[in-house]
């Protein structure tokens, strides 16, 4: 089978060869920390799936963000940190080196009038920045019927995007001050995803997945009632799955970090079937839980433990054993519960490849791993 048919088998509970092999990449700072552990340098996070042997999924090169960015500008240099005004127009304190979330200073974004300045306008699905300028090249491999490879449409963001350009207190103020406001905001993110979705499945090419990104939930649960989920988000979800579906689009991915247990019933309900990456948490969320709850409708991506990956090897290996029956009821592609983080060791990392390449893939039909492989102790 060539990557696109497993894909397509595994997510549709269908005789397969054997389970994808997966990662959701890695944080700039663990390339950096395995060089001095062996990874040859020439290794970044753009050509590490060819180099580790992974399968993988193309994306369409086509934006439902804003367009144009925001200039990225230093604003202080503070030693370690820095003071940067990003892409999407937020001012945040980083650190430069081993930084996790950046710290907001800013917002571009604090009423109706800068929304509809700086931020409404750049939101326009017509935009033809929008669409890479290889815009007839690409059409044309996404048409392909022999296409092996797997094509993921941008499903963009109804809350995650608003959180990060206001800044989590602002969003969450505006959704009770001025939840008219709230709603402009939605809906315009929404037009903006349906309008450019719509000319990608015009052109019909068959894509495999589409991959929606909010980040709406932290450790004890989402970052917004349930009551405002359904009554602002729900609808406009259904708009672009209902879009998806016209045009055979069955597996919808949202890629949420935290605790989404309250979350996951209300994604079903409005079309998005698959939790990407299930991040495991100090909650304790559990890719076999959820299909014990679920059954086969939901679809799940991730879920292993990146903790377990920096512990012994034993973990490791019991870890992969315990998931490999859900594996093999498909519906199911096991990887790093997030990106892989700096304090797990390129050999843990190695061996839990190697094994997992053995008891989900099988061995069969895989990618050639770089020579690196042999040196797993």
């Amino acid at each position: 089978m060539n990557e696109r048919e497993r894909f397509h088998a595994t997510m549709h509970y269908l005789p397969r060869d054997r389970s994808p092999i997966y990662d959701f990449n890695f944080w700039d700072e663990t390339i950096v920390v395995w060089y001095d552990q062996g990874l040859p340098r020439q290794v970044d996070r753009d050509n590490s799936d060819d180099f580790l042997g992974m399968d993988s999924f193309h994306h369409t090169g086509v934006s439902v963000d804003l367009i144009p960015r925001f200039d990225e500008i230093i604003l202080e240099d503070r030693g370690e940190f820095e003071i940067k005004q990003q892409d999407d127009g937020v001012r945040v304190l980083r650190k430069k080196f081993m930084g996790s979330i950046p710290q907001h200073v800013g917002h571009l974004l604090v009423d109706r009038e800068s929304w509809r300045t700086h931020y409404k306008p750049r939101l326009d699905p017509d935009s033809p920045e929008r669409y890479p300028e290889d815009w007839d090249t690409r059409v044309r491999d996404w048409t392909d019927p022999n296409r092996e490879t797997v094509m993921v449409l941008p499903g963009g963001s109804l809350y995650g995007r608003l959180r990060d350009w206001m800044g989590l207190e602002n969003i969450s103020l505006v959704l009770y001050d001025d939840p008219a406001w709230f709603e402009e905001m939605v809906e315009t993110l929404a037009d903006c995803i349906v309008g450019t979705l719509t000319r990608l499945l015009e052109t019909g090419a068959k894509f495999e997945a589409c991959g929606m990104w909010e980040d709406m939930a932290y450790n004890a649960g989402p970052l917004m009632s349930v009551r405002h989920f359904k009554q602002f988000l729900v609808p406009h979800y259904r708009r672009i799955t209902d879009l998806l579906h016209r045009y055979g689009v069955d597996v919808v991915w949202v890629d949420c970090d935290g605790n989404i247990e309250k979350l996951v019933p209300l994604w079903l309900d409005a079309g998005v079937n698959c939790m990407f990456p299930l991040e495991i948490g100090t909650w304790g969320a559990d890719p076999v839980a959820y299909r014990q709850q679920y059954g086969q409708d939901l679809l799940i991506m991730g879920g292993f433990d990146k903790h377990i990956l920096a512990r012994s090897k034993d973990e490791i290996a019991r870890e992969i054993e315990r998931l490999t029956p859900l594996v093999e009821e498909g519906g199911y592609i096991g990887f790093c519960d997030h990106r892989v983080p700096p304090d797990v060791p390129l050999d843990n990392y190695l061996f839990y490849l190697e094994t997992v390449r053995k008891a989900w893939g099988k061995n069969l039909n895989l990618k050639p791993m770089h020579p690196l492989e042999h040196k797993i102790s």
